[in-house]
C-alpha cells in the first residue's frame, strides 16, 4: 500500500484513569490451542527480514514513549514487527483523523471505530470482509472470542458479513448500594421489596440515622434515573430507552406496557420526599460524595466507585463506622432485576481496511498479532505485563508486583480481544472479589443497544434528550402520568421515535438475537 505518514494531533500523556473491564467468565485458549500458530501454521514471527511495520490507531490515552513501552517491545521481538499505536485521546480529534486518512487512501492496518462507523465504512467499501478469515486464520480469536462471550461475533455482523474484530463484552459493575450501619441503628431489616424499600428510605429520610439532631438526610441518592434501575427491574421494565426481548418480541422500554407503573413508583418515593432533590443535576460524581458525607442510604453506583480501598478510605475518614454494602435487586410485579445490560455489547470494534489484501504479508502479520494477544502466552504480557517485573508467578498463579500499579494503565490498549474479566478482577482488585462477583451474578434484564444503528433522518440526540425531559417530568410530578400516551405519541411522530424502533427491531432481528 502507499502509506503515508501520519502525524497524530492531540495526544495525551496523561495516564489512562479507567480500565475497561472485559468477558464475564474466565476463559481463553487451551494449552493446546496456545501452541498452535498465531495465524494459519507459521510460528510467530518465524522468518528473516526487515520486521513488519503495523500501524494501530485509536481514541485513548497513556501510551508510554516506545522505548518505555514493555509491551510493544515484548510483542515486536515476538512477531517480527514494529508495531506502531497512535493514540489521540480526544473521541472527535480521532474520528476527523480517521475519515481524513480513509479519504486520502492513507489506512491505518488495524484501528478502532464506533459501530455506526462499522456500517459506514463498509458501505463504502473500505473495510476487509473477515467472514472468510474467521474459521481458519483468525480461528484462535474466535475461539477466544467466543469463549468470553459466546455471541458477540453477531454484534459485528452486518448484512450476514464479519465486519470487525470485537473486544469481548464488559461486565456489569454497578449494583445498589445502602448503609448497612443505618440499618442497623434504626433496627431495620434489608429491604427486599418494593413496599420495605420504600418504609426504610422513609427512615433514612425522617430518623435522623447519622445521629447529629438534624434533618439532613434522604433515603436515596444518585444521578438522573439511573439511580432507580432497580425500581425498573422489579417491573421488569428496561431503563428508559433501552431495546429487550419481552414475551418473545424485541420491545423498547418508552414503549412498555409496565413503563406507566414503575414511573408511579418513583413518583411516590418524590412525594414522600426520601429522594435527593438535586437527584436530577448531579454532575461529575457529586452523588458519590454526597453518599459518603451521609447524606443518603442508598445509591445505585459500579464498585469501582464504592469498594476500591482507596474509596472505602475516602467515606471511614469521615465516618469509622460507615459501612456500604450491595443489595440485592428488589422484587416487584415483574421480578428483581438490577436494571438492563447489553452482555454482548464489544468494549470496542476494530477493523481492518480492505487495501490491505494487497499486502499479503502484512495481513499476515496483522492476523498473527491479533491471534498472538488472544493466545495464552499474549494475552497474559497484554493483562500483566513482564514476568519477572510486572509480576511474578507462585505456585502458578500472577502475583502483581507494585510496577504493575504504577506502569500497568497503558496494557488494555494493546488487548486487542480484550482479557478473561474474572481472572483478571481476581488478581487485579483481590479485596474487592466478593463486591466484583455480586456485581457479575447480579440478575439483570439482557439489552440490545449496541446491535441498533440510528437510521437516517433521526435525531437521537433531540429525542432522548425531549425523552428524559418528560420522564423526569412524569417523577417529580410536573407532568400527570395520565399524560403518558401524549408523551408517546410525540415521541412517535414530532421526534421520528417511531422510525427508530423499527429500524432497531429489524437490526436486532437481523443479528438473530430476537426471531
Amino acid at each position: 500500500m502507499n502509506k503515508k505518514k501520519w502525524i497524530p494531533i492531540g495526544v495525551s500523556a496523561a495516564l489512562v484513569t479507567g480500565v475497561l473491564l472485559s468477558g464475564c467468565s474466565s476463559g481463553g485458549q487451551t494449552e493446546k490451542e496456545a501452541a498452535a500458530s498465531p495465524a494459519g501454521g507459521a510460528k510467530a514471527g518465524e522468518g528473516t527480514g526487515a520486521p513488519v511495520k503495523i500501524q494501530m490507531a485509536m481514541a485513548a490515552s497513556g501510551l508510554p514513549a516506545p522505548e518505555a513501552d514493555d509491551i510493544k517491545k515484548t510483542i515486536d521481538k515476538k512477531l517480527n514487527t514494529d508495531l506502531q499505536l497512535t493514540t489521540i485521546a480526544s473521541g472527535e480529534d480521532y474520528k476527523n483523523q480517521v475519515r481524513v486518512r480513509l479519504s486520502g487512501g492513507n489506512y491505518p492496518d488495524l484501528f478502532s471505530v464506533d459501530f455506526s462507523d462499522v456500517k459506514e465504512f463498509s458501505d463504502k467499501g473500505l473495510l476487509l470482509d473477515l467472514t472468510a478469515y474467521m474459521d481458519k486464520e483468525l480461528k484462535p480469536s474466535k475461539e477466544f472470542l467466543t469463549n468470553l462471550t459466546p455471541q458477540i461475533l453477531k454484534k459485528v455482523t452486518i448484512g450476514g458479513k464479519i465486519l470487525a474484530i470485537p473486544r469481548v463484552a464488559d461486565v456489569p459493575f454497578s449494583t445498589m448500594w445502602v448503609r448497612k450501619d443505618w440499618l442497623q441503628k434504626l433496627n431495620l431489616q434489608m429491604p427486599t421489596t418494593l413496599d420495605e424499600f420504600l418504609t426504610v428510605a422513609k427512615a433514612f429520610t425522617e430518623q435522623d440515622p447519622d445521629g447529629n439532631g438534624k434533618k439532613d438526610t434522604y433515603g436515596i441518592t444518585g444521578a438522573k434515573l439511573d439511580g432507580f434501575a432497580t425500581i425498573f427491574g422489579a417491573y421488569k421494565v428496561g431503563q428508559p430507552g433501552t431495546f429487550y426481548e419481552k414475551d418473545g418480541k424485541v420491545t423498547n422500554a418508552y414503549f412498555d406496557p409496565a413503563m406507566p407503573e414503575a414511573l408511579k413508583y418513583i413518583k411516590s418515593m418524590f412525594d414522600a420526599g426520601v429522594v435527593d432533590p438535586e437527584i436530577m443535576t448531579n454532575k461529575g460524581n457529586v452523588e458519590v460524595q454526597k453518599a459518603f458525607q451521609g447524606k443518603a442510604g442508598f445509591i445505585f453506583k459500579g464498585w469501582t466507585e464504592i469498594a476500591k480501598d482507596e474509596f472505602v478510605s475516602q467515606y471511614k475518614a469521615i465516618n469509622p463506622n460507615a459501612d456500604w454494602v450491595q443489595m440485592a435487586p428488589l422484587k416487584g410485579p415483574g421480578g428483581a432485576f438490577d436494571g438492563t445490560f447489553d452482555y454482548d455489547r464489544p468494549s470496542r470494534y476494530w477493523v481492518i481496511p480492505k487495501a490491505i489484501e494487497k499486502d499479503k504479508a502484512k495481513l499476515q502479520k496483522v492476523l498473527e498479532l491479533i491471534n498472538y494477544v488472544s493466545g495464552k502466552e499474549g494475552n497474559t504480557l497484554v493483562m500483566y505485563g513482564l514476568e519477572g517485573k510486572h509480576y511474578n508467578l507462585k505456585d502458578g498463579k500472577v502475583v502483581p508486583t507494585d510496577l504493575m500499579a504504577k506502569e500497568g494503565n497503558y496494557f488494555n490498549l494493546y488487548q486487542i480481544t480484550g482479557r478473561p474479566n474474572k481472572e483478571y478482577l481476581a488478581i487485579k482488585f483481590p479485596n474487592q472479589a466478593a463486591a466484583t462477583e455480586f456485581a457479575i451474578k447480579t440478575p439483570r434484564i439482557p439489552s440490545f443497544d449496541s446491535s441498533v444503528i440510528p437510521p437516517t433522518g433521526f435525531n437521537k440526540a433531540d429525542a432522548d434528550r425531549f425523552a428524559e425531559e418528560e420522564m423526569i417530568k412524569f417523577v417529580t410530578g410536573k407532568r400527570p402520568l395520565a399524560e403518558y400516551p401524549d408523551f408517546l405519541k410525540t415521541l412517535e411522530t414530532t421526534f421520528k421515535y417511531k422510525l427508530f424502533v423499527e429500524e432497531g427491531t429489524k437490526q436486532i432481528k437481523e443479528q438473530g438475537f430476537v426471531k
